[in-house]
């Protein structure tokens, strides 16, 4: 027999298992000395794909691979182990497989996404001798698209088989997964009796199209939930961009029977990263390490930490977990080079690149877009080129929309308007979004060029690619040309169409707590110190020559009005209940959904240097690090 099955090397693992029929790595069996019997034994209780290799070397050697039995617990194993390539080989020396190997090898290949070849298996399989039964169709389903899902449905109800159990959740989920929910729900209701596993998918249905309170509902329901359907409800919310609800949703589970496993922790590390509370990420990183919790530090969670972290404003707990991760993959690499870019330490994150390729690893589309934002937050014009060419030239990755939008940010930041118009224009195939138009805008009003601005604009918006921020910075030229005729009827123009401005909001983690403020915001119960110490600061900020910049007020004001409207930004009401509620000398750190204004940043710089503080603010796009009356952006953002 050929040898071709032992092409993939076996993990070093040489753990084994004690039984009846002893079998150590340097016995000899002699030919006569493995039954089937004791083969089929040995199979059920391996647990190393060195160790099937040994026991298939074994059964070889005896030459009983032809007994039935023995071949499928052999098959199985390797299947179990995720060894598909190695089970479909066996399976095709295979004469006359019946259901029990059909169906083994179909789901083999549907539980590694080898989606294909179990398609193609379970078709195989109907022009054979061996008819599906409701394991096969379940196995089959799971490497469902809709579209080939509805065919198996169909036969299904042929077969008369839609109404087993395994049938009806495997039918449930593939409805659920190709985003049918109204299908979905029609055979969840239909079923006598609704067990967690149809629930879940439900659950997970709901989530994906962002259901948020059908999903809750039905997870309310559950009396006894496993570890499956908490992370279904915890994810829903971290992609829904619901993050406190998933938080406190993990702090429940906590108290329940249900123990977290891998998927949890990916889910409310995501969701803490959105909320930027680092208190809650390092009490998640003491719960990873607490080895009774039998969660690996693997490069799944590597990676969602060194996330949680530098987006948290911590980069160097960043940087600790991700030096002392023993295996790390392009994708930690990627997330690393992107917090470094964050963070303003763009010449780390290059540095980072070079590294990345000495190791003899692959970059891939991600890892440019990091490297290229690192360009565009420290205006490296020409470096940005090298990377640009360096991306298609040498590792043939084609530039996507993400990629471009990268180079139009870095030319507008950098004042090359002009050059990143054309860029834009030049896009063969591409169409640009409207973050990469939102992105040429404001660099337009930054570098005042209007009449391109307007050109820009009236083609978003005649393309039905403006969102508020387009609108938004539409508005904000005209005010800045004092053109308030045209601001009116850009306003006008938003509320015809339906769009609403996305309000600011700042938000700042104290005792384990966010505290959230908006503009003008006076409902926290310590309002009146907090708009005491906006005073304070604003009387000595002045004094060491803060001016403030009322050109950013977009609306017909008095200069005094304008002054007001800008003191009252809801990041000078975070750091001002920052000061009043720390000790002296303690680093404040702020978190803002839009980007911080040019006024704001002026008064933090001074604000930090009067205090003797350290302000850290994390705004749409970057991190920005106040200190001693400097910002780690070197003012250019």
């Amino acid at each position: 027999m050929s040898h071709a099955l032992f092409t993939s090397p076996p993990p070093t693992n040489t753990t084994a298992t004690t039984i009846p029929f002893t079998f150590s790595p340097s016995t000899r069996l002699r030919p006569s000395s493995l039954l089937p019997e004791q083969a089929s034994l040995l199979l059920s209780q391996c647990t190393t794909a060195r160790r099937l290799l040994e026991i298939h070397a074994a059964i070889l050697r005896s030459e009983i691979l032809h007994h039935t039995l023995v071949n499928f617990r052999l098959q199985k194993s390797y299947a179990s182990l995720g060894y598909a390539d190695k089970c479909r080989i066996l399976f095709r020396r295979t004469p006359d497989p019946n259901v029990f190997f059909w169906t083994n090898a179909i789901h083999a290949h549907a539980i590694q996404d080898l989606c294909f070849i179990a398609r193609l298996l379970f078709t195989e399989m109907l022009s054979s001798d061996a008819t599906p039964n409701g394991y096969t169709l379940s196995a089959a389903l799971k490497a469902c698209r809709l579209s080939f899902g509805k065919v198996v449905h169909g036969y299904a109800i042929k077969q008369s088989l839609h109404t087993q159990p395994y049938v009806a959740t495997a039918l449930l989920d593939m409805y659920a997964r190709g985003g049918d929910v109204e299908a979905a729900r029609f055979l969840f209701d239909e079923m006598p009796e609704q067990p967690i596993v149809s629930t879940t998918a439900m659950i997970t249905c709901y989530a994906k199209q962002g259901d948020l309170a059908q999903a809750r509902q039905l997870f309310d329901e559950i009396s006894q939930r496993d570890s499956v359907c908490w992370n279904a409800m915890m994810d829903g919310y971290a992609q829904y961009r619901k993050p406190n609800e998933a938080v406190n949703l993990f702090r429940q589970m906590l108290k329940s029977d249900s123990r977290p496993n891998e998927v949890t922790i990916l889910s409310v590390l995501s969701a803490i990263a959105q909320i930027g509370c680092s208190s809650s990420g390092k009490w998640v990183h003491s719960f990873i390490k607490n080895k009774d919790n039998r969660i690996q530090l693997n490069t799944k969670v590597g990676n969602a930490l060194i996330d949680m972290y530098y987006k948290c404003g911590n980069l160097e707990d960043a940087c600790l977990v991700f030096d002392t991760m023993k295996e790390k993959d392009v994708v930690v690499w990627n997330t690393m080079i992107a917090g470094y870019a964050m963070h303003g330490q763009s010449q780390k994150a290059l540095e980072l690149f070079d590294m990345l390729r000495f190791r003899g690893l692959w970059p891939t589309d991600i890892t440019f877009i990091g490297v290229l934002n690192a360009c565009s937050h420290a205006g490296l014009v020409e470096q940005g080129y090298r990377f640009f060419r360096l991306m298609k030239v040498e590792y043939k990755i084609e530039p996507k929309v993400e990629h471009y939008g990268c180079m139009v940010d870095l030319l507008g930041r950098a004042g090359l308007v002009e050059e990143a118009y054309d860029l834009i224009l030049g896009m063969n195939g591409i169409e640009p979004d409207a973050i990469m138009w939102g992105s040429l805008l404001a660099s337009c009003r930054l570098y005042n060029k209007m009449s391109l601005a307007e050109k820009i604009a009236n083609h978003v918006v005649s393309k039905g690619y403006a969102n508020s921020g387009t609108y938004v910075l539409l508005s904000n030229i005209y005010a800045a040309l004092g053109n308030w005729e045209k601001v009116t009827s850009v306003r006008q123009l938003m509320k015809e169409s339906g769009v609403q401005k996305d309000p600011g909001c700042s938000a700042i983690e104290l005792g384990n707590k966010v505290f959230e403020f908006v503009v003008g915001d006076r409902s926290h119960p310590k309002s009146r110190k907090i708009y005491a110490m906006l005073d304070e600061l604003n009387a000595v900020i002045k004094a060491h020559g803060y001016v403030p910049d009322t050109d950013l007020v977009l609306h017909d004001l008095e200069e005094a009005e304008k002054e007001k409207a800008l003191e009252v930004h809801s990041e000078r009401l975070a750091v001002a209940f920052g000061l009043i509620s720390t000790k002296p000398g303690t680093e404040i750190k702020i978190m803002k959904n839009l980007r911080v204004c040019v006024d704001c940043h002026n008064a933090f710089k001074l604000i930090a240097k009067v205090t003797r503080r350290k302000i850290v603010v994390r705004d749409r796009s970057r991190f920005h690090h106040f200190s001693e009356g400097l910002c780690s952006c070197g003012d250019y953002w």
